[in-house]
């Protein structure tokens, strides 16, 4: 698929006010683009990752991404444009993101954004270093962390990893540790 094909495909925020948190992914695969719904690859870890660390009390499907809302999430990415992988991204594609990505948050008021790896934030907050976790800078108003990508490309972290990191925000956020922005 040619980069103007791709760029056609749009996935769709899933958002509503006052979730507990987004996450933010780097850009949308172009099988997730393709199919309309986040995280289809089969080798992604989120969705398994997310139920392990207790934000849903169910092992959702990408079919039925949705039904995160009734868990107070929300689901975005930094960059629309889809690739099959997120090192296809040009540097360039992050210009402008902390505009767009601010404006929606601000938007939709979230107690939490998360994003999932460190490119989109370290673009952000112009730092070439970025620690995994709770930030000291927030974001559009929002608490913000950095977790690690459950992308199945993503092999510097375990299963076992994700779900330490994911379940060490869940518990911020049910301890209220985690103000309204």
């Amino acid at each position: 698929m040619s980069n103007s094909a791709s760029a056609e495909l749009v996935l769709e925020d899933i958002l509503a006010p006052n979730l507990r948190v987004v996450f933010c992914g780097i850009n949308p695969g172009l099988t997730s683009a393709t199919r309309g719904h986040h995280f289809v690859n089969r080798s992604n870890r989120f969705w398994k990752t997310i139920y392990l660390a207790g934000f849903t009390n169910e092992l959702i499907t990408s079919e039925n991404d949705r039904s995160v809302l009734k868990y107070g999430i929300g689901l975005t990415t930094a960059v629309a444009r889809p690739t099959k992988r997120a090192d296809e991204l040009a540097r360039h594609e992050f210009a402008g993101i902390a505009t767009t990505l601010s404006a929606k948050l601000e938007r939709y008021s979230p107690r939490c954004v998360a994003f999932l790896g460190k490119p989109a934030y370290s673009t952000i907050v112009r730092r070439t270093l970025v620690h995994w976790g709770r930030q000291e800078l927030q974001f559009a108003g929002c608490e913000t962390w950095v977790l690690p990508n459950p992308s199945g490309l993503n092999r510097s972290f375990r299963l076992d990893e994700l779900v330490r990191a994911y379940t060490e925000l869940r518990v911020a956020l049910d301890q209220n540790q985690i103000a309204k922005c």
